[in-house]
């Protein structure tokens, strides 16, 4: 009796603690995409304002679970001159693509109300963003993919 009472606490464990740890697993995932981006030398007349990072169902239909990391930047130069240099990083067509920034929100994320805490009110601010991957298993396992 006292072998299955044993049982029944660890098994309880396991499981509260799978149900606690895949979320935060997946979020350092969606970090480590975070922390690639922060890592790319910037352009000249370039300056970093913020980074960001989130995991989850962020955009298309069906269930499936992004990894998404993201810098504000404020430049002088153009978003083509932007593209230009971070595309000489990209190792795939989801990895360091640029965008005017314009407001807060960003756009790009269609699930999630994501925003950056920097007050946008001119020009000049971009956003650099990757789509991450992960472990598949744990993807199908955090309940915010679905």
């Amino acid at each position: 009796m006292k072998k299955l009472k044993l049982v029944g606490i660890l098994a309880a464990v396991v499981l509260i603690g799978s149900v606690i740890s895949i979320p935060l697993i997946n979020n350092h995932t969606a970090y480590k995409v975070e922390k690639a981006l922060c890592e790319i030398p910037l352009p000249e007349e370039t300056e970093l304002i913020e980074s960001l990072s989130q995991a989850g169902k962020l955009t298309g239909n069906g269930n499936g679970m992004q990894y998404f990391g993201a810098i504000l930047i404020r430049s002088d130069l153009s978003l083509e001159e932007l593209d230009a240099y971070y595309s000489g990083y990209r190792s795939n067509e989801w990895e360091c693509l640029v965008e005017t920034q314009e407001g807060q929100s960003i756009e790009v994320i269609e699930h999630k109300a994501l925003q950056f805490s920097e007050e946008i009110e001119d020009g000049g601010y971009y956003i650099v963003y990757s789509w991450g991957s992960g472990n598949s298993l744990l993807k199908e396992l955090d309940i915010r993919g679905h």
